[in-house]
């Protein structure tokens, strides 16, 4: 099924997100079609580069759909406390985790609570949420507590203290900015099948171009897996987001953000959506502002973001693949 063409931008200074729809239309338009783990069927491309300046406040925020930017931000957050329960998403109304665990409870104990009343239930008991709101150690465990291990004299091993990923890159850019070892990691192989998910965008490195004043903060994701409908729009501004404030920590300015896919793919069921927005074209370029430094990258909260100039397109619903 061929999408509805717009013309690409050809423009000398063409809109940022053109890059974004032109790989949606790539992939929708002659990507393999494969059977993937969720039974809902994929077209998938092998590789994919995009590339996002980020001076002067601009993020790559998609204008031809809303993106509900605090969200992500929440969940950003989220991943910095090393936590891996929904339950502290849950009590802000971010749900975009919560079909995983209540799919897991279903299955486990064959009650058929409905997702709704299960996520009311997360946010009710406590006791319920450490039970059945933890998702293994996904992302924050990783960034903030990759667990350590110890040979000990009797030829035992025994728990070491865990390594903040995190924090080592911020001291590494501050003593070190031309090392090549500015790296966050989630793919910890060895508690991969405790994970709820794997990590999608699993490798994260940071490269500092320029000197004093002048230097700029560049990151570099690479992302095993994409749903490009649903999942990249928030993965970009997740990643643009910290790659600021690392930036902000370390006194630099951000540099340029290059987000690499491996398995890049839409969903068969989300042509609506596909269709609907490579109709539309992108309007406005928004820009995002760090109202205060924190002491810590760990101390940021939510209202120390504003987004000025986004007037997004209407959002455009479709169902997560799980």
């Amino acid at each position: 099924m061929a999408s509805a063409a717009i013309p690409l931008d050809k423009t000398v200074n063409p809109h940022p997100e053109m890059q974004y729809l032109d790989l949606m239309r790539a992939i929708w338009e002659t990507g393999s079609e494969r059977v993937d783990r969720t039974g809902v069927g994929t077209r998938s491309v092998c590789g994919s580069v995009l590339r996002y300046d980020l001076a002067d406040g601009a993020m790559p925020l998609l204008t031809t759909k809303r993106v509900y930017w605090k969200t992500a931000t929440r969940e950003l957050l989220w991943f910095l406390t090393g936590s891996t329960n929904i339950r502290p998403l849950v009590l802000q109304g971010v749900k975009i985790w919560n079909e995983w665990p209540h799919a897991n409870y279903v299955r486990q104990t064959g009650d058929p609570i409905d997702l709704d009343n299960f996520v009311a239930r997360i946010a009710d008991d406590a006791q319920f949420a450490a039970r059945w709101g933890d998702l293994g150690p996904v992302y924050g465990k990783q960034w903030v507590d990759w667990p350590t291990f110890r040979y000990r004299a009797d030829g035992l091993y025994e728990k070491g203290e865990g390594i903040n990923q995190i924090a080592a890159v911020v001291e590494s850019l501050r003593t070190s900015p031309g090392s090549r070892r500015h790296i966050i990691e989630g793919w910890n192989v060895a508690e991969l099948d405790r994970m709820a998910l794997p990590p999608c965008h699993k490798t994260y490195q940071f490269h500092v171009a320029g000197n004093g004043s002048a230097a700029r903060l560049n990151c570099l994701l690479y992302q095993r897996s994409c749903d490009v409908a649903l999942g990249l729009p928030f993965n970009l501004w997740s990643a643009a987001l910290l790659t600021r404030m690392m930036a902000q920590q370390v006194g630099m300015e951000p540099g340029e953000l290059v987000w690499m896919g491996g398995d890049v793919h839409l969903y068969l069921n989300h042509a609506h959506l596909i269709e609907e927005q490579l109709d539309r074209s992108p309007q406005g370029r928004p820009t995002m502002e760090i109202l205060r430094k924190p002491e810590t990258i760990f101390d940021y909260a939510i209202d120390d973001f504003v987004v000025h100039d986004y007037a997004p397109m209407p959002p455009i619903a479709a169902p997560v693949a799980v």
